[in-house]
């Protein structure tokens, strides 16, 4: 679409009233979403958007508008609103000389397009007979289907022209179990920057199946004892520990509005010596890969903390200006009606050395969490609070019998220095993060962690 259109004239047409810094971001999508609830497939939507948005960096403050009007003459006058809005400094007065256009993507094996309509529908439906079927507790259940293929393009006033293609698919099966008075919920998502190919290695009905086993065998789980204990963290919990104890605070962003507990703490330590952040655009095929971010900078891997000492942050171009520094691919946005923000990508601690089964071991009684819910964290104190969904008593180096009603509450650093023990395996986990109103996909991946205290809430019963 850029390739279209007089780019060099709309660039510096948005800069004729000062600036530094000025692109143009053009995006096309088309998604599908099929959702079931309680047996009747509620809602199917189909549907495409198309439009460009033009931002202007100038004295290191930002002025963004878009539009969905893909002239020549209306993103002109786009681009004279922006211009307007500046007034600071000279009109831009270098050249504009476009280098070669760089692409990326993932191969994709099936693409969404190719499948009807109608077997997106029966994921749902087949999800929702295999829950129901898996035990008569099973009271209610939720499948939602997604696919989306985005196209952008971005051009910018320093010559660079790239674009990328990304297809993502994601599959949610929810479940409610019930008995007596006790409710509990079941959850497993699938979703990575794959085709309809995702469903070749899990089935809809080994989602719905996982997420009913967790319900059911949750609603027998004894109250989880309170107060302070050792924690493992499996693997299979995913990466909610990494992505809001430290993962935010690491957003360059936060960092430099003073809203950030790691704000001019680089080259110290804020983790145990075992513990390595990275933050990774690159790996194929997670959902929070790309080739090029939604500025135009190519992905890249990010080392963040290295044996447990901070190495630096995550930047987007603006936040990286106002440092003298270079972007680590880290701007984002939800689509071109959204300016490009700070935000993760696939952020993991890194393997360590321990067998998972010995990590275990080491404890005399604690609790052990194989699945992780939601939380949260304030950036400016580091404190966190994280639901447990699938947790364990620890009794003497065994997993014991399932808890229920568990939280895990700490400070980030604190929490992280505690760690004494890192397995060698990895798993991650999927969701989409919101900040500033905006939400993308990410991945997140830790391995099996040893905490030596943290406090749990519970029932002290």
């Amino acid at each position: 679409m850029l390739e279209t259109l007089d780019t060099t004239a709309i660039l510096k047409r948005a800069l004729a009233g000062g600036g530094e810094y000025a692109d143009i971001y053009f995006e096309d999508s088309t998604a599908t979403s099929v959702a079931c609830d309680d047996g009747k497939v509620e809602r199917i939507l189909s549907a495409g958007d198309r439009g460009i948005g033009i931002r202007v960096i100038s004295a290191l403050g930002t002025s963004y508008a878009y539009t969905n009007l893909l002239t020549r003459d209306s993103l002109l006058e786009l681009a004279d609103t922006l211009s307007r809005g500046v007034r600071n400094g000279a009109p831009f007065a270098g050249d504009i000389n476009l280098g070669r256009r760089q692409s990326g993507s993932f191969p994709i094996a099936i693409s969404p397009d190719e499948i009807g309509l109608q077997e997106k529908v029966s994921l749902v439906t087949r999800a929702d007979r295999a829950a129901r079927d898996h035990d008569r507790r099973v009271r209610q259940v939720m499948a939602t289907y997604r696919d989306s293929l985005v196209k952008t393009q971005t051009v910018n006033s320093l010559g660079e022209f790239h674009e990328d293609l990304a297809t993502s698919t994601v599959f949610i099966a929810q479940v409610v179990a019930r008995d007596g008075e006790v409710t509990q919920t079941g959850h497993e998502p699938i979703g990575a920057q794959r085709g309809f190919e995702l469903f070749n290695d899990t089935s809809p009905e080994e989602l719905a199946v996982r997420a009913a086993s967790r319900a059911v065998m949750m609603l027998g789980a004894r109250k989880s004892p309170a107060g302070q204990f050792p924690v493992v963290l499996s693997s299979e919990a995913g990466g909610t520990m990494v992505h809001e104890a430290i993962g935010h605070g690491l957003e360059a962003d936060l960092v430099q509005a003073g809203t950030s507990v790691y704000r001019g703490k680089t080259g110290q330590q804020v983790a145990s010596e075992l513990i390595t952040v990275i933050d990774d655009a690159t790996i194929p095929y997670a959902r929070g890969s790309f080739s090029f971010d939604s500025e135009g900078s190519p992905a890249q891997k990010t080392v963040l903390v290295e044996n447990g000492i901070l190495k630096g942050y995550m930047y987007d171009r603006l936040s990286a200006m106002k440092e003298g520094c270079q972007s680590t691919g880290n701007g984002r946005r939800e689509s071109y009606r959204a300016r490009p923000i700070v935000r993760m990508t696939n952020t993991l601690i890194a393997p360590g050395e321990s067998d998972p089964a010995e990590i275990v071991k080491s404890v005399d009684r604690g609790i052990f969490v194989r699945r992780m819910g939601g939380g949260q964290v304030n950036t400016v104190t580091g404190d966190f609070v994280f639901e447990v969904s699938e947790g364990y008593l620890i009794e003497n180096g065994q997993v014991g019998e399932p808890v229920r009603g568990a939280t895990l509450a700490g400070n980030g650093p604190e929490v992280l220095k505690k760690i004494t023990m890192v397995g060698n395996d990895l798993g991650f986990g999927i969701g989409t993060c919101g900040k500033d109103g905006q939400g993308v996909p990410v991945a997140d991946a830790q391995p099996t962690l040893l905490i030596t205290g943290i406090t749990v809430g519970g029932s002290k019963k």
